[in-house]
């Protein structure tokens, strides 16, 4: 059994019965990707997010997001030490390798653009001094519908950082009595041993990104996004960072399945996680965006 495989396998035996969700989460990081979970409260976001960290033996932080949270409780902040007579830098949980950012949309705007620089550049700026992340650097973050009190909507340019939104939904009846005839999650993760190392996770990103995409493929893509741009039925279409996205995202799903070149398949299997928190409809009074327009409309080459 290879060692994504493997890793999949261990993440699977906690989430029970989102093997399709877990293995789009794995995608997601495999392409270096952010990745963020939005679903009701208590169907296993933040489970997911501390499963991914110990399975890939990541240092791990975890931050609860609230109205009342500040900018510095995320970066860190400098302290006057008497003893030295002189400011001392304290790192905040922005410095992990593995950063949960739970609930993010319960911070105000200015809290959530704390993680804009974070995400895109893997550094921080702070009080003049720009400060580099860890290698790996990812942030999982959770949300809530915003139909739910006590939310602020993620503006477009906060999303667009994150390379994948997935959802878990409701487990299915045979799942759903596995865990309540089960041991609990939280015994279960504490019992949880690393499946792959960071160096390994690094190596299996390199040849990910090595996934061959043949011309045609690369065509099928621009006459996606040409289309997301073109058509009318989306308000703003698919960016070049977009494309970038899903191609990455494309290779990674394509790793996942043993193969070194991808498929259309492998596109149209990532498409509604990568582009549907980038696409909105072009009509206010209109449902959420019909993504599957895009499989219908744009012939596969």
């Amino acid at each position: 059994m290879r060692p994504l495989d493997r890793l999949i396998a261990q993440i699977d035996e906690l989430i029970l019965g989102k093997h399709t969700q877990v293995r789009l989460a794995v995608a997601c990081l495999l392409a270096r990707g952010h990745l963020l979970i939005e679903d009701l409260p208590g169907v296993g976001k933040t489970t997911l997010a501390h499963v991914l960290a110990a399975t890939l033996g990541l240092r791990f932080s975890r931050l609860q997001f609230t109205s009342d949270l500040l900018p510095a409780d995320i970066l860190g902040v400098s302290i006057f030490d008497r003893e030295k007579g002189a400011f001392t830098f304290h790192a905040g949980p922005i410095f992990s390798q593995v950063v949960l950012a739970d609930e993010v949309n319960r911070a105000t705007p200015k809290t959530q653009s704390a993680l804009l620089e974070a995400m895109e550049e893997h550094q921080v700026s702070i009080e003049g001094e720009t400060r580099p992340l860890p290698e790996p650097f990812f942030v999982i973050a959770t949300q809530n519908p915003m139909h739910q009190i006590g939310t602020f909507p993620l503006p477009e340019s906060q999303l667009d950082r994150f390379l994948m939104r997935i959802s878990l939904g409701y487990p299915d009846p045979a799942a759903e009595r596995a865990l309540f005839t089960g041991r609990d999650r939280r015994e279960l993760l504490r019992e949880l041993g690393a499946a792959m190392t960071p160096e390994g996770l690094a190596q299996e990103q390199q040849v990910a990104a090595q996934v061959h995409a043949a011309d045609p493929l690369i065509d099928y893509l621009q006459a996606l996004i040409r289309f997301s741009r073109e058509s009318g039925h989306f308000h703003n279409g698919l960016s070049p960072r977009a494309g970038l996205a899903l191609l990455a995202a494309a290779r990674a799903w394509a790793h996942l399945a043993g193969r070194s070149h991808a498929l259309p398949e492998d596109i149209q299997a990532v498409l509604p996680h990568v582009a549907g928190h980038r696409l909105q409809p072009a009509q206010r009074d209109q449902s959420p965006a019909d993504l599957m327009v895009l499989f219908r409309e744009v012939p596969i080459p």
